[in-house]
């Protein structure tokens, strides 16, 4: 099968049909994961790239920690924007590949937003360009996600996520990197520093536009709501023929997502000042440096989380990590120096595998409503512009407070945690998952010898409408 093509193309699938894309197996899966994971990295990135700018625009620009949390705000606030609204409503009617395209092209225009506003060192100006980049990273996080997670064999679903997942981890590691030892190593905390990273942002724009039109060109299996409708009568869930309003356990997943996202962006936000106001004599540039390795740890952790689902059920990977984040971060709240940047280094460990497991787990046999379910779950990430300005103006209520100030997101991590509890212990949400996972969808029998079109449209073999399916 031809993974570029420059024929005449179409954006448009129709949901209402099935397509061999039901039963990919994993040989099938490669190229397309392949190309979407690197999504993964653009916007880990970007977000690494935000953390560190977020504790050097308080030094240059001398705004507050609350005040410089409008990054974040502006970020992730554009997220349940995209998810329930424009990507959401392109991914309904038009396919994955359309909200790549789509999300991409946003990427890009908020960065070139951001270049003149980076010269002139305008901060409202910059936060507009990162809710336009927001509103093109919630695009492609609300297709590429679930498209992971259904892109092959069902058994693998959370370990596929998780381990592209891992490649974000990496951005963020690079980000920090970056800022440490070629924005702010020569320059300081001065205007030359910002202005350096302008040029980050013109080749980001550069690359996305160019990968934009690789997504167009390629060739890309698009799942249908009828290929997950399948999936789910296959594996005998039933929770799937209920209308959407009745799916409370993909409710509960978004707000643990909410929780927990918000939780996790409010401590990777602050996790430099964390640095600079419980270590003595550490820098800004040197806090940079112990984010980088806290992020490292959390690629690590995104890895050892993969291996692990390979012996052990997902569900209870994501409950002892999630756990372990409480108890992490519930010390770094208590200790100082070194002690406290290695509890919350370790507390970023232990955060690695929640995100996408939670995504993976909410959308599980709920069938038809993938698509607009996996948007409820992705705008859960808007948590990541609510708790942080809570964080901020914590800290600043108390001098060097960010210390202390960590017992916020302790809180929403306890709110998140009663998803992990429920779909470990509550029938409900346990056999869904458990059934989902011993699926042999795309292991056994698996229909090896259809070709998925480019353009998404059906195969003679095995099509048919939803309500031919479900009869």
């Amino acid at each position: 099968m031809a993974i570029l093509s420059f024929r005449k193309h179409s954006l448009r699938t129709r949901d209402d049909r099935r397509t061999p894309a039901s039963e990919l197996t994993l040989r099938q899966s490669i190229y397309p994961l392949c190309l979407v994971t690197i999504l993964f990295f653009l916007w880990g990135f970007s977000y690494g790239l935000l953390d560190t700018l977020n504790k050097h625009f308080q030094n240059t620009l001398h705004i507050s920690k609350a005040r410089s949390s409008g990054l974040q705000a502006a970020y992730f606030g554009a997220y349940p924007l995209a998810s329930l609204g424009h990507a959401n409503w392109i991914l309904r009617h038009f396919g994955y590949k359309a909200v790549f395209i789509w999300g991409l092209c946003l990427y890009g225009l908020g960065s070139l937003i951001a270049w003149p506003c980076l010269v002139h060192r305008s901060f409202g100006g910059f936060c507009a360009a990162i809710f336009v980049i927001g509103n093109g990273l919630g695009s492609l996080e609300t297709a590429a996600n679930p498209y992971l997670a259904v892109c092959g064999p069902p058994r693998y679903s959370e370990i596929r996520i998780n381990l592209a997942q891992a490649f974000n981890a990496v951005g963020t590691v690079i980000a920090p990197v970056l800022g440490s030892y070629v924005f702010f190593k020569e320059v300081g905390d001065n205007a030359d520093a910002i202005k350096n990273v302008q040029w980050v942002y013109l080749a980001i724009a550069c690359f996305v536009f160019l990968l934009a039109v690789v997504f167009y060109f390629s060739t890309i299996p698009e799942i249908t709501d009828a290929d997950m409708m399948f999936q789910a009568q296959a594996t005998h869930v039933g929770v799937a023929e209920e209308p959407f309003r009745k799916q409370y356990r993909l409710f509960h997943a978004a707000f643990a997502q909410f929780c927990y996202t918000g939780a996790q962006i409010a401590i990777a936000s602050y996790f430099i000042n964390y640095a600079v106001d419980t270590r003595d004599n550490t820098s800004s540039a040197t806090g940079a440096i112990y984010l980088a390795v806290a992020q490292g740890c959390f690629a690590v952790g995104r890895f050892s989380g993969s291996f692990f689902m390979h012996y052990v059920k997902p569900r209870w990977v994501f409950l002892a990590y999630l756990t372990c984040v409480i108890i992490f971060n519930s010390a770094a709240t208590t200790q100082r120096q070194n002690t406290g940047i290695a509890m919350l280094s370790l507390t970023l460990f232990f955060e690695s595998v929640c995100f996408p497991t939670i995504l993976a787990l909410g959308i599980r046999g709920i069938g038809r409503h993938t698509k607009r379910g996996s948007g409820w779950i992705v705008a859960g990430v808007s948590g990541g512009a609510a708790v942080p300005p809570i964080l901020g103006a914590a800290a600043d209520a108390k001098v060097k407070g960010t210390g202390t100030a960590m017992a916020v997101p302790v809180c929403f991590m306890l709110a998140a945690w009663t998803y992990a509890f429920a779909v470990n212990f509550v029938p409900a949400y346990r056999d869904t998952a458990d059934k989902t996972g011993a699926a042999t969808i795309g292991i056994e029998n698996a229909n090896r010898d259809s070709e998925i079109s480019d353009s998404g449209e059906e195969a003679d073999k095995g099509v048919g409408t939803s309500a031919e399916i479900a009869a």
